[in-house]
C-alpha cells in the first residue's frame, strides 16, 4: 500500500478572499504564503458555507451546511454526533490534532480530534445566543461594535496576539514530536489562528510594512444608510454605527493593521513550514490554507462579516498535495468541499463519506472538471431576523430571505455588487433559474421555525446554568508533567536519543 500522506491545515480567521485573487495580492508582504501559493492549486473563488465563525467552522469541519449542523450562530451547540473530517481521518488510522481556535460550542470540545493543544479563544457556552423575538435589540456586551475601527493601531501584545503566539508555539512543538516518530500513524494537524480578525491592532514591525500601502482605502466608499439593502442596514445597526463617527483615518488605520496582521500570520506559517521542511516531512505532507470567512473592511461602509457580499463570504483556499500540479482554478468552490477532498487524498472511499457532506472532492475540479452545481451558503445569526441563503454559480450570486427582497448580482460585469439585477428583465431567465434552485434547496418557513426554537431553548438553558455553580465547557488543555523532559522513571540515555531529530548526526 502506498504511504498515506500527512495533512497540515492552516485556518485563519476573517481573511477576505478578494485579497487572494491568485495567491496573496502583490501589495501584501507575505513571502511565505506567496511561496506556498506558487506550488498550490489556488481556488480563487472559494466561499464559506456561512459568514460567521462558529457556523462557518462547523461547516468546514463537517462538510455540512448550518441547517444540517444546527450551528446557526456563535452560540449554537455543535453536536457530538455529527461526523467531521477529523472523525473520518481518525477512523482511517490518522492521528488527529488541533492547535488553536475552532469555536466549538457545547460539551464536546474535540469533535474527532484525538488531541487538542490549546484552549479556544472564545467561550463555549450559550451566552452569545441571538433572539429573533426582539429584532431591534442590540446585545451590547457581546455584539460587535465599531470600537474595533476607532481603536485601530499598534500594540506589542494583545489578547489575540497572546493567543496566536501560543497556537504557533504548540504547533511547532507538535511538528517536532511528529518528526521524532513515536507515533507511526499518518497525521493530520490543524493549526487555527484568530488573526486577522478584529480588533485591528498589530505589532509595530508589521504595521511599518504598510506605511506606503496604496490599498488603505476601500474600493467602494461608504453608502448612505438609507441606500443600503435591508440586511446591510441591520448589520450597521448591530454594529451600533450611530454611536461612532468613523473618519477616513480610522478606516486607513484599520485596514493597515489588518494587512499587518496578515504579515504576522505569514511569519508564523513560514516558521511552521520551515519546521516541516527541516524535519524532512514536507514531501509527504498535504498543506491546506484557508479562512473561515472574510471581512468587509470598510467596503460600502460595512465592517466584519455576516453579509453575503464578496468581502465577507469569499475566502482563500490553497492546496498543496503530492502529485497535484500547481494551478489557478476559477470555478466557484466551497469550504464544504474540504472534507471530501481530504478524504479523497487520504484514500478513503468517498461513497462512505457522501451521506455526511454537502460538498464534493476538489480533485476533479483541480484537474479542470466542473463542479456539479452552484455553491450554497446560509446565514441565520446576529444581524438577521430570518434565515438567509445564497447561491453562487459561474457568473451570478443570488441572495434570498423571507424577510427581504431577493438580490441577484452579475459578478462578471459588476464585481463590486453595486447593481441588484433581480428585477431587470434582461436577467429574468437567470433569476428564475437560480430562484427555482433555491426553492428546491431550502424550505425557508421550516428553517425559520428551527432557528427560533433553537434560540428559545438555549436562552432558557443559559439563564439556568448561570444561576448557582457555574461549570463552563471551555476546553482545558492537559499536560502530563510527569512525562515531559527528564523524570526518574526514564532512562536518560534512551530519552536523549528518542527526543533528538535527526538522530545520530
Amino acid at each position: 500500500m502506498t504511504e498515506r500522506p500527512n495533512i497540515l491545515i492552516f485556518m485563519v480567521d476573517q481573511l477576505n478572499g478578494t485579497f487572494f485573487p491568485d495567491g496573496p495580492a502583490g501589495f501584501l508582504h507575505t513571502p511565505h504564503l506567496r511561496a506556498l501559493a506558487d506550488r498550490s492549486v489556488r481556488f480563487t473563488n472559494c466561499y464559506t458555507a456561512s459568514p460567521l465563525c462558529a457556523p462557518g467552522r462547523a461547516s468546514f469541519m463537517s462538510g455540512q451546511l448550518p441547517r444540517r449542523t444546527r450551528v446557526y450562530d456563535n452560540a449554537a451547540e455543535f453536536s457530538a454526533e455529527i461526523p467531521t473530517f477529523a472523525h473520518h481521518l481518525r477512523a482511517a488510522g490518522y492521528a488527529t490534532c488541533l492547535s488553536g481556535k475552532m469555536h466549538f460550542v457545547g460539551p464536546d470540545q474535540l469533535h474527532g480530534f484525538e488531541e487538542r493543544l490549546t484552549t479556544d479563544v472564545y467561550p463555549a457556552d450559550f451566552g452569545w445566543t441571538p433572539d429573533w423575538t426582539r429584532p431591534d435589540e442590540r446585545i451590547d456586551w457581546w455584539y460587535h461594535n465599531l470600537g474595533s475601527v476607532t481603536g485601530a493601531g499598534t500594540a506589542e501584545i494583545t489578547n489575540q496576539l497572546e493567543y496566536d503566539d501560543e497556537v504557533a508555539f504548540f504547533a511547532t512543538q507538535k511538528l517536532y514530536d511528529l518528526a521524532r516518530g513515536a507515533d507511526a500513524r499518518p497525521w493530520c494537524l490543524t493549526v487555527s489562528f484568530t488573526h486577522p480578525h478584529d480588533p485591528y491592532v498589530a505589532r509595530r514591525r508589521f504595521w511599518d510594512l504598510y506605511a506606503d500601502c496604496d490599498q488603505l482605502e476601500p474600493r467602494v466608499p461608504a453608502i448612505a444608510y438609507a441606500d443600503h439593502d435591508q440586511h446591510s442596514r441591520r448589520l450597521l445597526d448591530a454594529s451600533d454605527w450611530r454611536r461612532f463617527a468613523i473618519t477616513d483615518e480610522h478606516i486607513r488605520r484599520s485596514r493597515r493593521a489588518y494587512f499587518a496582521n496578515i504579515s504576522y500570520l505569514d511569519e508564523k506559517i513560514g516558521e511552521l513550514l520551515g519546521v516541516l521542511e527541516r524535519t524532512r516531512q514536507a514531501e509527504r505532507t498535504i498543506v491546506l490554507f484557508l479562512s473561515d470567512h472574510g471581512d468587509m473592511l470598510g467596503e460600502r461602509g460595512l465592517w466584519f462579516k455576516m453579509s453575503f457580499f464578496e468581502g465577507s463570504v469569499r475566502v482563500p483556499l490553497l492546496l498543496v498535495a503530492p502529485g497535484l500540479p500547481a494551478a489557478t482554478i476559477e470555478t466557484p468552490v466551497s469550504t464544504l468541499d474540504v472534507l471530501p477532498t481530504l478524504a479523497d487524498l487520504a484514500g478513503i472511499d468517498l461513497a462512505e463519506i457522501a451521506p455526511w457532506t454537502d460538498g464534493e472532492s476538489l480533485l476533479p475540479v483541480a484537474q479542470g472538471a466542473a463542479r456539479s452545481g452552484p455553491v450554497m451558503m446560509e446565514y441565520a445569526a446576529e444581524g438577521s431576523i430570518a434565515p438567509m441563503a445564497a447561491l453562487r454559480d459561474s457568473r451570478y450570486k443570488l441572495v434570498v430571505s423571507p424577510a427581504d427582497p431577493p438580490q441577484l448580482f452579475d459578478l462578471a460585469s459588476d464585481p463590486d455588487e453595486l447593481v441588484n439585477c433581480a428585477g431587470d428583465p434582461a436577467y429574468a431567465d437567470d433569476f428564475e433559474r437560480l430562484s427555482s434552485l433555491a426553492n428546491t434547496f431550502w424550505d425557508m418557513p421550516s428553517y425559520d421555525i428551527e432557528v427560533r426554537q433553537s434560540q428559545a431553548r438555549r436562552l432558557v438553558v443559559y439563564r439556568s446554568l448561570r444561576n448557582g455553580a457555574y461549570y463552563p465547557w471551555d476546553y482545558q488543555p492537559l499536560q502530563r508533567a510527569s512525562e515531559r523532559y527528564m523524570r526518574n522513571h526514564m532512562d536518560l540515555n534512551v530519552l536523549e536519543e528518542e527526543k533528538r531529530y535527526p538522530r545520530g548526526e
